[in-house]
């Protein structure tokens, strides 16, 4: 039997956007981004005082402009100073303590030109160094917080977002939009937990371990300097806190 020839169209069925098109195209769902977000920011809060968590806030910023810390710029003053000291005496330093703009920097000299001893000023100023870091990773803990709450808040507004859609079964054309629309509140919270919070909170708690090591060089400096110790041996310790991870 001869096959009777079929008429093909000229028209093609129009090709179909691939995935990442369509949730491209889709708008940004605010109720779901209010329910992240601030379900997030509340339950954060709760679980910290108010001064650590505004501090913590504060501290967000560290994650685009990182507070200045140049331990060769302290290595340089810390071996001048001892240089000096060892060459007029250590009341000659006194004159540098208005110089310095951190309250912690200007106690240790002044514990220092007071004639405290090596032991006495390391104990008086590590008790201040450990305040501080406490403070710090205190603060900066409310971003990893916020981390792990964020994923469970945006399944609680895809939960709510289904109870909504459940409500309206009657309008079946509706159905899938309103499915896919209660989903993103998990992709804001997914998203945002794994892409800002936790980045965030992990360079944060990097930036305090350099500000704690810095705090440290200092005060081993100071220590050295109480102690009379030969500026190029004060030097050569000072730069064990910089010195380059070998691999």
């Amino acid at each position: 039997m001869a096959r009777v020839p079929v008429a093909q169209s000229g028209h093609r069925a129009p090709a179909q956007p691939h995935l990442g098109a369509r949730l491209s195209a889709r708008r940004p769902e605010p109720a779901a981004l209010v329910i992240v977000l601030g379900g997030t920011l509340g339950a954060t809060m709760l679980q910290t005082r108010f001064s650590i968590f505004m501090r913590g806030m504060r501290m967000g910023g560290w994650a685009f402009s990182a507070p200045v810390a140049v331990p060769d710029d302290m290595i340089r003053k810390l071996v001048g100073w001892a240089t000096l000291s060892r060459r007029e005496g250590i009341l000659v330093l006194e004159k540098h303590i208005g110089n310095e703009a951190d309250p912690f920097f200007r106690k240790g000299v002044q514990l220092l030109v007071d004639g405290a001893d090596s032991e006495r000023l390391r104990e008086v100023m590590e008790v201040e160094i450990t305040t501080y870091e406490t403070t710090l990773r205190q603060a900066a803990r409310v971003w990893d917080a916020a981390a792990g709450y964020a994923p469970t808040i945006g399944i609680l507004g895809a939960v709510l977002g289904l109870i909504h859609v459940m409500e309206n079964l009657g309008d079946p054309a509706r159905l899938g939009a309103g499915i896919a629309t209660a989903f993103v509140a998990t992709i804001y919270g997914v998203g945002s937990a794994n892409l800002i919070f936790l980045p965030i909170g992990r360079k944060l708690q990097m930036h305090v371990t350099q500000l704690i090591s810095l705090r440290e060089m200092f005060v081993d400096g100071l220590a050295g300097i109480a102690n009379g110790d030969n500026p190029r041996i004060i030097e050569s310790r000072l730069l064990g806190y910089v010195a380059p991870v070998p691999g």
